[in-house]
């Protein structure tokens, strides 16, 4: 049978942390200069790439081709699936504020989505 675990002792009684924050407090006011390094080393890295203009619009449209595709290409089982949700939706009772919500909800989401696939980076 397993040994029980030792309890984990307590953040006070590790010694080598207290000495490291105790160091920490000393020197935490005290600036290194750094003679430029930081800004030449950041003014030398290369600008970000970026992204072509084209690409979000070509990756919309390949996968509106997709979805058209496979839904050309399933005919019946596209029909069946379409058919399932409408009989499910409609074969709740749901009042008009509901159905408001409802596409309330979906008009966000649809708006949210939209909004982070053509935000600029």
């Amino acid at each position: 049978m397993n040994a029980p675990l030792p309890s984990r002792p307590d953040a006070s009684d590790d010694w080598l942390d207290d000495v490291l924050r105790a160091d920490g407090r000393e020197h935490r006011a005290d600036y290194l200069d750094d003679d430029g390094f930081t800004a030449r080393v950041m003014s030398a890295l290369p600008a970000p790439a970026a992204l072509p203009a084209w690409r979000k619009p070509a990756l919309a449209a390949l996968w509106a081709g997709a979805g058209i595709g496979i839904a050309l290409a399933l005919p019946a089982t596209f029909g069946d699936v379409a058919h399932e949700i409408v009989r499910v939706i409609l074969g709740q009772r749901m009042s008009l504020a509901g159905v408001g919500a409802s596409l309330l909800v979906l008009g966000a989401s649809a708006w949210a989505a939209a909004a982070m696939a053509l935000k600029n980076n």
